[in-house]
């Protein structure tokens, strides 16, 4: 399932125009990851906005603020959120070690330094909690390990069902063909993509 979990992650960040280098296709179960193997994906952006102020949670409309960026995914999808005592264990934010920021700048050493410089840390997760004081503590736990950003499930799949085409044939994509079989046989209805929205006048 990791597999797929990568593979719509990364296909999320293409499909909105960034260019995804994948750190490894072997997954790390009996050692401790090296420091280049923390991060499951580095991205960036070939056109950033850098008059963008960015929220901790992104949504999909914050992504062009992005410049560059190690992405870790933690699919853990037996849970909808996260909770401060999952953060305190620390499993989850080993990509945020400085020896694993080092080892993504690596992977960007043809880039131009100055965009070396603005390397976001983002954590792919279930989602945060929904309540106070939980959702509170967990942001200020996140924060203080060292993650610039998470990004939930539940905004990915709502992004790559809206984008997806019904008409189209992603012979090249799984993960996309998939969604776009959803489509096609009315599994995922316009209502119900209205749910999805991050409009708050839609939920």
């Amino acid at each position: 399932m990791a597999g797929f979990d990568d593979s719509l992650v990364r296909e999320y960040f293409e499909v909105n125009g960034f260019f995804v280098r994948q750190s490894r296709k072997y997954a790390v179960q009996s050692r401790r990851k090296r420091a280049d193997e923390e991060g499951d994906l580095y991205v960036i952006n070939p056109s950033p906005r850098r008059d963008v102020q960015l929220p901790f949670q992104l949504f999909s409309a914050d992504l062009p603020g992005i410049t560059a960026a190690v992405v870790a995914v933690k699919a853990w999808h037996t849970t909808k959120a996260i909770t401060p005592t999952m953060i305190r264990k620390g499993d989850l934010l080993e990509f945020v070690r400085q020896e694993a920021v080092e080892a993504a700048k690596a992977a960007f050493a043809e880039l131009r330094q100055t965009e070396n410089e603005n390397l976001s840390k983002i954590l792919i997760l279930p989602g945060l909690p929904a309540q106070e004081p939980q959702r509170a503590e967990s942001i200020a736990l996140l924060k203080q390990s060292g993650v610039d950003h998470v990004i939930t499930f539940r905004t990915i799949l709502e992004n790559m069902i809206q984008n997806v085409e019904s008409n189209q044939s992603y012979a090249r994509s799984d993960t996309l063909q998939l969604l776009r079989l959803l489509r096609v046989y009315d599994m995922v209805k316009p209502a119900q993509l209205e749910l999805f929205s991050n409009n708050p006048s839609a939920k």
